[in-house]
């Protein structure tokens, strides 16, 4: 891989601006005796210092750098070893090294640092005019040690660098999702009221039984797209925007509210029949348009799913401080598998021909149980299914 003059500057300034790598230089002067300590990026034709402690007046800064061929650390970094010299005149294989000579030091040690990919990134090193101690098990483990302090911290600077690139990332993504829900609430919400409203009007003017017809399926599939894209507003905001939102009021009129729903539903799919019971003498604290929308979707679901020829049975009432609402329909047992996923986005279950959907409308009404600190779930047998909501009275 190439490493670009950009790249070299971003990895001076990441050891640069680590406190800890400050500390570790003084300690191994302090340790050592010796007066110059560096922390260099080695690559095949460059030597930089990106962190300096320099006692001895050697004259290098961060940023600095010296012709890589000249150092030992050029060395190190095609051997991967560690070198370590205490005094050069007396080391048979370094007294006539030309690095030495045009450094002028004595004492040397250097030990390579190594990414956590097993890359090389540079040398932890030290250097003094004057013989030290240093090839001992002590200034040894002490280097290791600190080499391997450095790597875990500039793989902690990388992913901190990840972790707020994504981050501005997804800010931009934000944005991008709080537009799409307008949009979507905006351009695709309103033609189809308009259509909504217009089937209406034309329902009110004398019709022959042909036109009849046809307007009234376009009023109810656009009811039903109504109903769709008012889930897709929902699943939106819940998952990538503000979340769903409460109106919270006390009411006494939920029931008129659900028998409203019973009514819309039924005009949509006459050939379903729904027998309703209500026993609610209790004020409701709740969002009552939103529980509308819950039960809407659970008489939608078990028209869907439910048997043709058996009468869905809902049951609405308050008492020993909860409201209980109650949706049930003859038809086959839901596998115990998917109940687990049954309330996740987009999970439809087995369709028989012509049924359609997104998935979405039984996670929507789990999302507003959820939002009202209720509970909704579901209990299925061989012989009918039955999704109860029921929340505390307040």
């Amino acid at each position: 891989m190439t490493i670009t003059d950009h790249n070299l500057h971003h990895d001076v300034e990441t050891v640069n601006k680590l406190t800890i790598v400050s500390l570790l230089l003084d300690v191994v002067c302090r340790t050592t005796g010796m007066g110059f300590a560096a922390v260099a990026r080695v690559t095949e034709d460059r030597w930089i210092a990106c962190s300096v402690l320099d006692k001895i007046l050697f004259g290098l800064k961060p940023g600095g750098e010296l012709k890589v061929e000249t150092t030992l650390c050029h060395e190190i970094r095609q051997s991967r070893e560690a070198i370590i010299i205490d005094n050069v005149e007396m080391d048979e294989k370094y007294c006539g090294h030309h690095s030495p000579a045009l450094y002028g030091f004595e004492s040397y040690i250097s030990f390579p640092i190594f990414l956590k990919n097993g890359n090389f990134f540079g040398t932890l090193c030290a250097i003094d005019a004057k013989p030290a101690r240093l090839n001992n098990p002590e200034t040894i483990g002490m280097f290791k040690l600190f080499t391997d302090l450095i790597s875990f911290h500039l793989q902690a600077e990388e992913r901190m660098a990840t972790t707020e690139s994504r981050l501005l990332h997804e800010l931009k993504n934000a944005e991008l999702r709080e537009q799409f829900i307008a949009i979507l609430g905006h351009d695709l919400r309103n033609p189809a009221t308009a259509v909504s409203n217009g089937a209406e009007l034309l329902l009110r003017m004398p019709l022959d039984n042909k036109s009849t017809s046809i307007v009234t399926m376009i009023k109810n599939s656009s009811r039903r797209m109504l109903g769709l894209i008012e889930n897709i507003l929902d699943f939106a905001k819940g998952r990538l925007g503000s979340g769903i939102r409460l109106n919270y009021q006390y009411t006494t009129q939920l029931e008129k509210i659900l028998q409203h729903v019973i009514a819309e539903v039924s005009s949509g799919s006459p050939a379903g029949t729904i027998v309703a019971k209500f026993d609610m003498s209790d004020s409701i604290y709740c969002d009552e348009n939103r529980i509308a929308q819950l039960f809407s979707n659970l008489l939608n679901n078990a028209l869907v799913h439910g048997s043709a020829t058996v009468p869905i049975k809902v049951r609405a009432v308050t008492g020993h401080g909860k409201f209980i609402l109650s949706v049930t329909n003859a038809g086959s047992k839901i596998p115990a598998a998917a109940i687990d996923y049954l309330f996740q986005p987009f999970t439809r279950g087995d369709f028989r021909p012509g049924q359609q959907g997104l998935g979405l409308g039984l996670y929507i009404s789990s999302e507003i149980a959820v939002a009202h600190g209720a509970k909704l779930e579901v209990l299925s047998t061989d012989e009918e299914t039955t999704f109860t909501f029921q929340m505390p009275l307040k």
